[in-house]
């Protein structure tokens, strides 16, 4: 949100209150994390004693609940409510920071970072990482500002047509402007699907379904990563409004409404560093099943299917040697008007249970689609609505709207009632034999409404898809067993990448919709999510061939991958017999890479580190790929450039040493550009100089035990020996060793 008018001045209607100088700096006891620093900033220069009558000043606190980790709080009027921040698991340990406050300023010290203020005017506080500036907040950055009702600004955000929430009241807001330097750039803010870079953007954190053709995004996070070896969490759940240098061009501004503005400064120095800092702080996935890995295979939305479309789908997957791992019914497996009402549609499906057993059989999991609304004409809209588990509005009537399920009423899970209530009706299914959820939507969630709890509804708007996904996630962790838990989730908030997995939400079938939903996976990686999919081929409309098959290559090359449509069906033969060998092809050479794939899933929780990996965050150092947004790594050994021409041509980059086609074992020296055209059947796929990669035993499944005939394949451009780590999907864990010496791929 703009506040300002250019350099000078401010927007009409626009009052600011800025801390001008820190007058005063103490040691404190009582911040969120033990001892830290307490700075009172006048909104003017204390010139003389009588400057102190009418002034207002604003509080900011230093503390810290993590190494490497600065807590800041800006607060207005202190004794004002704040709805809070996010539930933070990695900030409940004591603090481990020092604090020292002197006349020459305070100094808190936690770790690899340290907070400076200095004392008197102008204001500056300053942000050290391992010694040197990494950012900083200076004169006329922390703001206090009021807007008049005729103000020219918005008070919060402009709604859209879905939300039906009305706009917010608040006229007051606080913001913080941190320095942003000469070639810096920043990342992430959650699954955006405009370019990777977000310098020059205004971007609001506010769930939205808004496709990936807009600026509305599923999954909003207010964390950004800078270049310069530092993130940044806004630690509020609510409306966070964000111009990252496109209203002061030397600086990142983030706003809230209300009195109190809570971040964390979280030190790198690699953006790697950052990451296993941040999840370490919001939360890290668990084991996602080596299963869930494979190939899933969708009815598709609006399409008409029963049980003998969903054989001959699979039949033929199998006749053609198209491992499938998931069958995923989506909403029409329950009845028109009725979603959700978690029963299968009788008409369709008379016998579930042995629908389901036969699929078991065929070695298949089953994921069916849910969303949290309950439909008017669902007999559990007026179970839920007796109880009181759906969200009601302020005169104590059901909160009720008919965009997308006539009448359908919101499952209130602040109330731990309806919670658990939702649960039953999904334990209710598991033990009829399906495996996994599709937690689909999440974003429209109205403002004009009163929860269980008394959650402020702004704070809940971004907030309430963390609370459907965890019940979701809970009840399979219970029923499966840890490691067995999987979604397929479409929104999020931060730390939301404990619940894995998620898609990429409703993309169109064309290259350029491939090209925006890759950038949205590359964003959202940098926003400490480890596992990611899309819909290959695209959701809206019908793929041509062209962009099915290279979809299907790129989409094979992640951590999992989907075939799912809006109308029409996504099996390769519907598109043309290459498309069948294209798949064919792809998914044959993710079950053999599956060892190394699901070591960076054992990886990702320990440290943060996503599957697929933006260029920047394996090659910090290297200039070159701080903008590039079509290519990414998968882990840190293999570099993927999906094509996204009909031609088949494509440009990229590889970083310098000795690189290996996996495909061609062509070797290519990189520190440079190259153009190749590739055929269906192909696509930059490149090893790492002096990578040992372990290259599975199988091509016709992905959970088997990785260690029987297990291949270790040397590349290469490295020396000496090297040693990896290769887990099963029992949790057998082996170290491997191979000398670099022995090129064998």
């Amino acid at each position: 949100m703009k506040f300002t008018d250019g350099f000078w001045q401010l927007r009409p209607g626009v009052t600011a209150l800025y801390a001008q100088e820190a007058y005063d700096i103490a040691e404190v006891t009582d911040t969120p994390d033990g001892s830290g620093i307490m700075i009172t900033a006048p909104t003017t220069v204390i010139a003389k004693r009588g400057d102190v009558l009418n002034r207002p000043v604003l509080t900011t606190t230093l503390s810290s609940p993590a190494e490497g980790v600065i807590r800041v709080r800006i607060a207005h009027h202190t004794g004002r409510n704040w709805h809070g921040g996010f539930p933070l698991a990695g900030a409940a340990a004591p603090s481990t920071a020092s604090t020292k406050v002197s006349a020459t300023g305070g100094e808190l010290n936690a770790g690899s970072l340290v907070a400076r203020i200095a004392p008197g005017a102008p204001w500056d506080l300053a942000f050290e990482v391992e010694g040197r500036r990494v950012t900083g907040s200076g004169n006329k950055a922390q703001g206090y500002l009021k807007l008049a009702p005729d103000a020219s600004v918005d008070p919060g955000i402009v709604r859209n047509a879905r939300d039906g929430g009305a706009v917010p009241t608040s006229t007051t807001f606080v913001h913080e402007q941190l320095d942003l330097g000469v070639g810096e750039l920043i990342y992430g803010l959650g699954e955006r699907f405009g370019p990777l870079v977000k310098n020059g953007q205004t971007v609001d954190i506010w769930n939205a379904d808004g496709g990936t053709s807009s600026e509305q995004a599923y999954k909003n996070i207010p964390f950004h990563l800078s270049n310069r070896g530092y993130g940044i969490l806004v630690n509020d759940p609510g409306h966070v409004s964000y111009e990252i240098g496109s209203e002061s061009v030397e600086r990142v501004q983030f706003s809230v409404p209300g009195e109190v503005l809570e971040y964390f400064v979280i030190a790198g120095p690699t953006p790697k560093d950052v990451l296993g800092r941040y999840t370490a702080l919001t939360g890290r996935p668990p084991v996602v099943p080596a299963w869930s890995y494979g190939l899933w295979l969708s009815t598709s939305f609006t399409t008409d299917y029963d049980e003998q479309t969903v054989n001959s789908f699979i039949d033929e997957m199998s006749a053609r040697e198209l491992p499938v791992s998931v069958f995923h019914f989506d909403c029409f497996w329950m009845r028109e008007f009725n979603w959700c009402d978690f029963e299968w549609d009788p008409r369709v499906f008379p016998d579930p249970t042995g629908m389901l057993g036969r699929l078991h059989d065929k070695d298949l999991r089953v994921s069916v689609w849910i969303n949290p609304y309950i439909a008017q004409r669902s007999p559990l809209f007026r179970e839920a609505g007796d109880a009181g588990y759906l969200v009601k509005r302020a005169d104590g009537s059901i909160w009720q709207w008919d965009l997308w399920q006539a009448g359908m009423g919101l499952v209130d899970f602040t109330n731990p009632a309806a919670t658990a209530w939702y649960q039953a009706k999904l334990r209710a299914l598991i033990d009829q034999g399906v495996d996994c959820f599709k937690t689909d939507f999440g974003e429209r969630i109205p403002t004009d409404v009163v929860w269980a709890d008394g959650s402020d509804p702004e704070r809940m708007h971004n907030l309430y898809t963390d609370l459907y996904n965890r019940a979701v996630f809970d009840v399979l962790n219970d029923a499966r067993g840890a490691g067995e838990a999987v979604l397929f989730a479409r929104s999020a908030t931060a730390g939301g990448q404990s619940m894995p997995v998620h898609w990429g939400g409703d993309s169109t079938s064309t290259f350029a919709s491939m090209a925006e939903t890759l950038r949205g996976g590359l964003s959202l990686a940098f926003s400490g999510f480890a596992f990611w999919s899309h819909d290959i081929g695209g959701f809206e409309g019908m793929p041509d061939a062209g962009v099915f098959k290279r979809w299907t290559a790129f989409g094979l090359l992640g951590s999992h991958s989907r075939f799912h449509g809006s109308s029409s069906y996504r099996v390769p033969w519907a598109f043309d017999d290459e498309a069948v060998e294209v798949t064919r092809h792809f998914t044959h050479l993710k079950m053999r890479l599956m060892p190394y794939l699901f070591q960076l899933g054992v990886e990702a929780t320990r440290t943060g580190a996503p599957v697929m990996r933006p260029m920047q965050l394996e090659f910090p150092d290297d200039p070159a790929v701080a903008h590039l947004d079509r290519q990414y790594m998968l882990g840190p050994d293999l570099l993927v450039a999906p094509v996204l021409s009909d031609s088949g041509e494509v440009e990229f980059y590889l970083p310098e040493g000795e690189w290996t086609s996996l495909l061609t074992g062509q070797a290519v020296e990189g520190g440079r550009w190259l153009r190749e055209t590739h055929d269906y059947m192909s696509l930059p796929l490149y090893v790492r100089p002096g990578t040992v990669l372990p290259w599975g035993a199988r091509e016709d499944r992905p959970d088997y035990d990785y260690h029987d005939g297990l291949t270790l394949r040397v590349f290469r451009g490295g020396s000496g020996s090297h040693s990896i780590t290769v887990t099963a999907p029992d949790s057998t864990s082996r170290d491997y060793t191979a000398d670099l010496e022995e090129i064998t791929g």
